[in-house]
Formats: structure tokens, sequence, C-alpha cells
């Protein structure tokens, strides 16, 4: 598929998807997000991607949902359309791991996609804001919920509340981003973690992003229970006999995803 919003690159076991609505703040709008849609099947069903790294381009990650396309939208329309839901929360059901690299504005709806991947690796430039409150709306991405449950509820509040911004230090401290990245590296350690992960047995990975997102869902003797039931799933795997030999053997493990 020829995309027109984005860019899909393919480096070594890394799928590297970039927002280009460049002169827009990479807004997102519906045909960027059925765009993403389709990148990420694409890349979720090509078995020689194991990580994918999402990005944006110039001073945007993505600033916010594209304003001009829902001003107007009327309840009935929304809902009939199922606005949001249908196309825009594909990432959320996406089983390989998905890095988001924020290299810049991460604002309302671009904030809540950041949130929507498996960690977040932020340039010393990005800043985060849910600023929805500014419109007379409020977050209708998951913003209300991933932000509280990344940072706590006083500090989510305030910024729902108050529509102001973090930047990538005070993201980091609050623990909404692993790492701060110098901009100019950014995507390069970006796609090199990506690299890391798809350099890991592939069942091992898939288990791993399982058992962490369970926490967000579960109590913790039900997590526990259902880590400890992967953890002796993943014996039956060939790749879990080859990682315990090559361990012994003091050398690379050699991984099928079997």
């Amino acid at each position: 598929m020829n995309y027109e919003t984005l860019k899909v690159e393919r480096r070594g076991r890394v799928g590297i998807v970039t927002l280009i609505r460049t002169e827009a703040l990479n807004a997102l709008s519906n045909q960027l997000m059925d765009e993403l849609t389709h990148a990420v099947d694409a890349l979720e069903a090509d078995e020689s991607i194991g990580c994918m790294v999402l990005t944006g381009s110039g001073r945007a990650f993505a600033a916010g949902a594209d304003i001009k396309e829902m001003a107007f939208k009327t309840y009935p329309e929304a809902y009939a359309e199922d606005h949001i839901t249908r196309n825009w929360e594909r990432v959320t059901r996406t089983r390989k791991p998905v890095i988001a690299a924020v290299n810049g504005l991460a604002l309302g709806g671009g904030c809540e996609l950041a949130m929507m991947c498996d960690f977040i690796l932020a340039a010393d430039t990005a800043k985060f804001g849910q600023p929805e409150i500014k419109l007379a709306v409020a977050p209708g991405m998951g913003g209300s919920q991933r932000l509280t449950r990344a940072v706590g509820k006083a500090k989510a509040m305030e910024m729902c509340l108050t529509g102001r911004f973090m930047d990538a230090e005070e993201a980091e401290r609050a623990g909404l981003v692993s790492r701060i990245i110098p901009a100019a590296d950014l995507v390069e350690e970006a796609v090199k973690t990506a690299a890391t992960i798809s350099g890991m047995a592939p069942l091992a990975v898939l288990a791993n992003k399982e058992m962490v997102n369970a926490a967000f869902e579960t109590t913790l003797m039900q997590g526990v229970q259902f880590e400890r039931r992967l953890f002796h799933g993943l014996f039956g795997t060939d790749d879990q006999k080859e990682g315990m030999s090559a361990f012994v053997e003091k050398r690379p493990g050699n991984w099928t995803g079997k």
C-alpha cells in the first residue's frame, strides 16, 4: 500500500513507522489512523519483524487529533461511526512490542497514542500533555486512564484539568517515559532497543509483554498466577531448551520461535 500520511521502513527485524503529516504537526486524521492500522497489521503479519518503532517527523510526534475533522461532529454521528474505537486503537491490540519514540510534541491524541505503545523513549525536546479541556472536551483515546496509571492521580488530574504540558525530564521522573535521549539520537537508539528485543526468543517476548500488561488488569494474586502459568508454558518451547543450553555452554542462543 502507498501511504500518504506515514512512512514504513524495515531495518533488520525492526519495523519503523514515521508519521509524516509534518505540515499539520502530525495531527491524527481518520486517514492517518486508517493507514496506521494497515501498517501495523502488515508488520504484525510479517514474521521477519520482531518489534516496531513509532515516531513522528518535524517538531511533533503528534500534536493531537485533527480538530478540523471533528469540530462539527454531532453525538449521533460520533456514536454511529464509533469514532476512535473503529480505527484508532490498533496499537493496543498488537502482540509484538511497539516502542514510541517521541521526538517532540505529544499532545492530546498524540500523548494517548504514545501511551498505547509498550513504552516511550523521549527526546530531550519532547513535551506531553492532555489539553483537551481548553477545547471544552476531555481525553477520548484513554488519556484519563493510561496517564493516571502511569503518573498517578494527582499529576494526571492536574494535567487534564489545566491542560499544562510536561517536559521530558518531568515525564521520566513521573514514570511516563522509560528514558530520555538526545533528539538527534532518538530514532537510532529506539531502533537499537527494538533490535535488542527482536533478538530475543519470539515466544518469550510475547509472554513477557502479556505478563506486564496483565499487571494493570488483575489483582496481585491473579497476576502472579498468570505469570506463573506463562512461565511454565515456556518450558514447552524449543527455545527454552536452547536458551538454557546456550547459557550453560556460554554461547548465544539460536532461536527458532518454536
